[in-house]
């Protein structure tokens, strides 16, 4: 069961990091050609800018639910340094219970503001604003997810090794 769970978190990962990878390029192909319309042709496009700022807002929170899986977040690991044994084990729970703690929050809090801002309509694409939204929790749930598959590989693998 553990090893399914496992499996289904480094697919989930696997594929947001593709995902990552399409929305910086498609942002990046968007901006370079808002600027080329605007500087070159001198006619704008309108909806660059706000599809650019909802890829960003998805960009930050799936980015950052797949760094934290790498371990690739700015941390401070003095403790880690000096600890060890079962003293750098407990850190390492409680450093991830308390991103459980925060992930709950991006789940409940981000599903209460998606509903919230469901009627806006952007004003260029004319997309419901609960598609930019959306990305904070989900951002959480992939933080929660990636939350317990470090608490099972630190815990769980290691008893069995």
């Amino acid at each position: 069961m553990i090893r399914v769970y496992k499996q289904v978190v480094e697919h989930v990962n696997k594929s947001i990091g593709y995902l990552l990878g399409l929305l910086l390029m498609v942002m990046t192909v968007l901006i370079a050609w808002q600027v080329f319309a605007r500087f070159v042709m001198g006619s704008p496009l309108t909806f660059s800018e706000e599809v650019a700022r909802f890829f960003m807002i998805w960009l930050a929170f799936l980015g950052a639910a797949y760094a934290f899986k790498k371990g690739s977040l700015i941390s401070i690991d003095i403790l880690n340094e000096v600890l060890k044994g079962t003293w750098l084990r407990i850190l390492n729970l409680l450093i991830y219970v308390i991103c459980i703690g925060f992930a709950l929050v991006l789940i409940i809090y981000g599903i209460d503001m998606m509903l919230r801002v469901e009627p806006q309509i952007a004003p260029s694409t004319r997309l419901s604003m609960m598609w930019p939204y959306l990305a904070v929790p989900i951002g959480g749930v992939v933080i929660l997810l990636n939350a317990i598959s470090l608490i099972l590989k630190e815990f769980i693998e290691e008893d069995e090794g």
